[in-house]
């Protein structure tokens, strides 16, 4: 019996393919599976390397491709560059280099478990870029770890997965540390 990955029953005595309320489960029409294309945004946290494992597991539940995304956050640059003589295409032009070399240890886990790996860097409001990407690139899950470090509301999830869970159509698994 498996549980809604590999197009088996997602409940006991139900059908492949099929949720309990009976709705197809995503990809189960194409003879695809669940968790087929994967985003993971990364900020390069300890709660962002902790959800790389759960995206690293999701490979035995059908996962094939991962897009693997970083966000540089344009509205603090904005900021910095009103008290900085440092132009802000030149600080993005570097951040942009150092967050590509972050990437790449990512990039060769995420290869070396058998993902193909589709590899960007976006410059925006974090959970905009996110919800962008993720229907640019059809994803079938969204991947993300939580600092839950904010104000009262977001006690249990830090703010970008707080915006996400909130507006996101797709399924989405937030890990906290």
């Amino acid at each position: 019996m498996t549980h809604g990955f590999q197009n088996g029953p997602a409940f006991p005595g139900g059908k492949a393919g099929e949720t309990l309320t009976g709705e197809a489960v995503p990809g189960s029409d194409k003879g695809g599976t669940m968790f087929e294309k994967i985003l993971y945004a990364t900020d390069f946290s300890d709660e962002a390397r902790e959800a790389l494992e759960y995206v690293k597991k999701l490979k035995d539940a059908g996962g094939q491709e991962v897009v693997l995304l970083h966000v540089i956050d344009r509205r603090g640059l904005d900021d910095l560059a009103k008290f900085s003589k440092k132009d802000v295409p030149n600080v993005l032009g570097d951040l942009e280099k150092k967050m590509a070399g972050e990437m790449l240890p990512l990039e060769k886990e995420l290869r070396d478990k058998g993902f193909t790996v589709t590899k960007r860097i976006e410059k925006g409001g974090p959970c905009n870029e996110i919800l962008r990407v993720a229907d640019e690139e059809k994803v079938s899950v969204i991947v993300v770890g939580s600092h839950g470090k904010s104000n009262i509301d977001q006690m249990l999830l830090g703010t970008v997965s707080y915006k996400l869970v909130k507006r996101v159509k797709k399924p989405i698994l937030v890990i906290k540390k």
